[in-house]
């Protein structure tokens, strides 16, 4: 049965993300906001737990999954970030896109991608979101909450309790969020590519929504 946590979305009671914090550091799976839609996470050091996390969600290794960072210098140590990426990430973050960026050594192989080693990154705008890093210490790794065989995330708390109360150790309620997952773009290229349009706006970056893949 998962631990249920009802917190203020602007002002969230550091006791009740202290003790959904020490759930996700004993290797629980948790349904946290973001400023796209809810997201599951777990600790990234955590090997049982990051392959809970793909059988939960419905995807292979080959998925990408997602470092949520506090801001970002902490992205940049995760990542090898040049001037010209650098310049776009500070366009994006914080905010609802998610960069594929190449991996550092700082991230264990077994969460990036299996093939190309890199791994999604990205710098959530939502106060619950960015004081569980803060208490956390590190970066979260995450996935959009989409039930295996649906197509769209869900934002309503009370239903991802009540669908995955078995599955998952905590639920952070700070209401509903948006319906959409986060815009990801691919820099790994030579150009950056916009991979799927989601939350965040292609244009603030410089990209058209017409380069989808």
């Amino acid at each position: 049965m998962s631990q249920y946590f009802e917190v203020h979305p602007q002002n969230p009671q550091p006791r009740l993300l202290k003790q959904a914090v020490q759930i996700l550091h004993s290797g629980g799976i948790a349904a946290i906001p973001t400023d796209s839609s809810y997201a599951l996470v777990c600790h990234l050091d955590d090997k049982a737990a990051a392959e809970n996390l793909r059988r939960i969600r419905g995807v292979d290794d080959k998925h990408h999954l997602t470092l949520l960072c506090r801001d970002l210098s902490e992205l940049a140590s995760y990542a090898r970030v040049d001037n010209k990426q650098y310049r776009l990430l500070k366009l994006g973050t914080p905010g609802p896109y998610t960069f594929i960026l190449e991996a550092t050594k700082e991230v264990p192989r077994r969460v990036s991608h299996p093939s190309r080693r890199t791994i999604g990154l990205r710098v959530p705008q939502h106060a619950v979101t960015q004081a569980l890093l803060e208490l956390l210490g590190q970066p979260l790794l995450a996935t959009t909450l989409i039930p295996p065989g649906e197509t769209e995330p869900l934002n309503d708390p009370q239903e991802i309790r009540e669908r995955f109360q078995k599955t998952i150790q905590a639920v952070v309620d700070a209401g509903a969020c948006p319906m959409q997952p986060t815009t990801v773009i691919d820099l790994t290229g030579d150009e950056p590519e916009l991979v799927r349009r989601g939350c965040g706006d292609p244009a603030l970056l410089g990209l058209s929504a017409d380069t989808v893949s």
